[in-house]
């Protein structure tokens, strides 16, 4: 029930946000579009939580900004800016290997490249270098690794959703995991999200922001499950899903098998917002 939510507001900067969905401080940062983070990430030799943020305010220079949270003060502590190449910076997700726990940042360019980053941490002064380069034909933006398998998913707004294994090493050839079929994904296909099972097993969640619903993946097969939409209830309903994350656990009473987080592109009269959804009661409605 303590836990933080941390948000961007594309155009201004980056929020954190208590369980009542009060937003308890906000880092000014203009252009930060997509932000993931992995909590006891080892930074100049001292447990953290990594926050990392695509930055694009130099539409032609792709950049990742790198915070800390604090979760006594709750606030964000600016760490460093990396660089990363040239093109507009867009998606962004985290991978910590389980092996060796280093953290590798996605960075999905606006034309569909996927520069993977490898971040140190160990000194003072953080740094990152590109260590591999993939691609997807058309505009992407949506990211997302499983931690447990080392696997990549990506959105291709126009076209689906693709795989691709998150080893700096292995192939840069994606699998396709599903199409924009104008049924089960209508695009634009945004923001992805993953529900673990076991050492394999569990859920990909897919923004089908074209109708405004959600769509349900088997993660070890791309078998499709079903979909859903979030209508109005305790809040308004919730249209042009871009960015979703979603976390499993216990997050206080009213979330006790974890916590959905959708942005509300559409927030009438008021401006884009984020809504808060008890994953049980997705999974209830779904089966």
């Amino acid at each position: 029930a303590k836990s933080l939510v941390v948000g961007t507001d594309k155009k201004a900067g980056i929020h954190v946000f208590d369980m009542t969905g009060k937003a308890v401080s906000f880092t000014p940062s203009p252009r930060l579009n997509n932000v993931d983070l992995r909590a006891n990430v080892r930074v100049n030799g001292k447990l953290e939580v990594l926050v990392v943020a695509s930055d694009r305010r130099d539409e032609t220079n792709a950049a990742a900004a790198l915070f800390t949270l604090d979760t006594t003060a709750r606030k964000l502590v600016p760490l460093a800016n990396l660089p990363v190449g040239p093109g507009e910076a867009y998606g962004m997700c985290l991978w910590k290997r389980q092996s060796d726990e280093q953290v590798y940042a996605f960075l999905v360019l606006k034309d569909g490249r996927i520069d993977q980053v490898e971040i140190n941490l160990a000194g003072a002064t953080p740094s990152g270098k590109v260590v591999r380069s993939m691609k997807l034909a058309t505009q992407s933006e949506g990211c997302v690794v499983d931690d447990r398998t080392g696997l990549l998913y990506v959105a291709e707004e126009d076209v689906g959703l693709w795989r691709f294994d998150a080893r700096p090493d292995s192939s840069t050839k994606p699998q396709r995991l599903a199409r924009n079929d104008g049924k089960r994904l209508v695009a634009d296909a945004e923001g992805l999200a993953i529900a673990p099972s076991g050492k394999r097993g569990g859920y990909l969640i897919a923004s089908s922001q074209g109708d405004y619903a959600y769509s349900l993946y088997r993660l070890i097969d791309g078998r499709y499950l079903g979909r859903f939409r979030i209508t109005d209830g305790v809040v308004d309903g919730v249209q042009e899903t871009d960015g979703l994350e979603l976390v499993l656990g216990d997050f206080g009473p009213d979330y006790p098998n974890g916590l959905l987080v959708v942005q509300d592109g559409d927030n009438n009269p008021e401006t884009q917002n984020f809504k808060y959804l008890s994953w049980a009661d997705v999974l209830k409605a779904l089966f």
